[in-house]
C-alpha cells in the first residue's frame, strides 16, 4: 500500500474518532455542570478545554471561560483544527484523497455526514439543539465506524484504519478520564459527596459505560472502579487496553514495511500495553491518576509520531 493512502485512510479515522471524543467532552462538560450547586459553573467548562488541549489556543481568541465560549471553540470554530467541524470537513478531505480505497458505504457515510453538517446553524444553538447536533455526531461517528468494520477487506486498509481509530480513542479515553482532575469541587469536603459522585457518573455517561460499570461492579460509583474500567478492564471497548490490544494486533499485521523503521513503533506500543494488561489499579491511585494518565497522554503523542515515521512517511 502508498504510504499517502495508509496515511490519508489512518488520519480519517481518527479525525472521526476525534469528533466524537469532542462531542462527548461537550456532553461530559454539560452534565457535571449540571450537578454543580454553587454559582461558579466555569470549572466543568474550563476542564474541557484542558482535557482538549488546546488552552493556549483558546486563551488567544477568547479572555474569559464560559459555556458559550467553550461551545463554539470546540465544536463550530473553524479556526480549531480539532473542533467538531474541522474533524468532519478534515476527515472527509481525506477521502476524497483516497476515494478508491473506500467501499461505497464507507463513502456514502461520511458524504452524507459532511452534507448534513450543513443543517446546523451556530448561531441558532440553544441548549436543547446542542444536544441534538452532539447526539447526531456520535451517531454519525458511529455509522461510519460500523460500516467500515463490516465491508473492508481485512487487508493493510483496514489495518491503518483500525490503527487511525484506536491510537486516537486511547488518548480520547485518557483525557476523558482526567476531566474529573481539572474540574474543582464548591468546597474540599465535597470530596465523596453528592457532586463529585454525579460528576463521576457524568464521566460513565460520556463513554457510554453506565450499564458496563453495572454489570462488572454491581456497586455504588466509585473513582477507583471507574477509573479501573476506562483503564484496565479488557471487557470494555473505550478502556485503554483494549484499545492498546487492537494497536498492537494491528501493527503487527500490516506487511511490507521496513522492519528497521517500524519497529521503534512496535516496541513502543507494545510496552504501553504491557503496562496496561498487567497493571493494577490500587498502583495506580497510590502513584497519582492524574499523572499516570498524564503519561500514556504523552507516551501516545510518541507512538503517533513513530507510526508516521515508520509507516506513513
Amino acid at each position: 500500500m502508498l504510504a499517502r493512502t495508509a496515511e490519508s485512510l489512518f488520519w480519517l479515522a481518527r479525525y472521526l474518532e476525534r469528533a466524537d471524543y469532542v462531542a462527548r467532552l461537550l456532553q461530559g462538560a454539560a452534565h457535571m455542570s449540571a450537578a454543580r450547586v454553587d454559582a461558579d459553573r466555569s470549572s466543568e467548562w474550563e476542564s474541557a478545554i484542558l482535557a482538549s488541549g488546546a488552552e493556549n489556543a483558546f486563551s488567544a481568541r477568547h479572555a474569559l471561560v464560559s459555556a458559550p465560549a467553550v461551545i463554539d471553540y470546540l465544536a463550530f470554530d473553524t479556526s480549531n483544527p480539532s473542533s467538531i467541524v474541522s474533524c468532519i470537513e478534515t476527515a472527509r478531505r481525506n477521502a476524497r484523497t483516497v476515494r478508491t480505497a473506500l467501499t461505497a458505504d464507507m463513502w456514502d457515510a461520511i458524504n452524507s455526514t459532511w452534507l448534513e453538517l450543513r443543517n446546523f446553524d451556530p448561531e441558532q444553538m440553544d441548549d436543547d439543539r446542542l444536544a441534538a447536533f452532539l447526539d447526531w455526531v456520535k451517531a454519525r461517528t458511529g455509522l461510519f465506524h460500523g460500516v467500515y468494520a463490516s465491508t473492508m477487506l481485512r487487508n493493510d486498509g483496514f489495518y491503518f484504519t483500525r490503527l487511525g481509530q484506536f491510537l486516537e480513542r486511547a488518548d480520547n479515553s485518557a483525557r476523558l478520564l482526567d476531566v474529573k482532575y481539572h474540574v474543582r469541587l464548591p468546597h474540599a469536603e465535597d470530596v465523596g459527596g453528592l457532586v463529585d459522585y454525579y460528576q463521576w457518573l457524568a464521566i460513565l455517561r460520556v463513554v457510554g459505560a453506565r450499564r458496563a460499570y453495572r454489570v462488572l461492579f454491581k456497586a455504588k460509583v466509585a473513582p477507583i472502579h471507574v477509573a479501573e474500567l476506562i483503564i484496565l478492564r479488557p471487557e470494555f471497548p473505550r478502556s485503554l487496553v483494549f484499545c492498546f490490544e487492537q494497536i498492537t494486533t494491528q501493527l503487527d499485521r500490516i506487511n511490507g514495511q521496513d522492519p528497521q523503521r517500524s519497529a521503534e513503533g512496535k516496541r513502543l506500543a507494545h510496552s504501553l500495553y504491557a503496562q496496561l494488561r498487567f497493571g493494577r489499579i490500587d498502583h495506580i491511585f497510590n502513584s497519582g491518576l492524574h499523572e499516570y494518565l498524564s503519561d500514556v497522554i504523552v507516551r501516545s503523542d510518541e507512538l503517533g509520531l513513530e507510526i508516521a515515521k515508520g509507516y506513513l512517511f
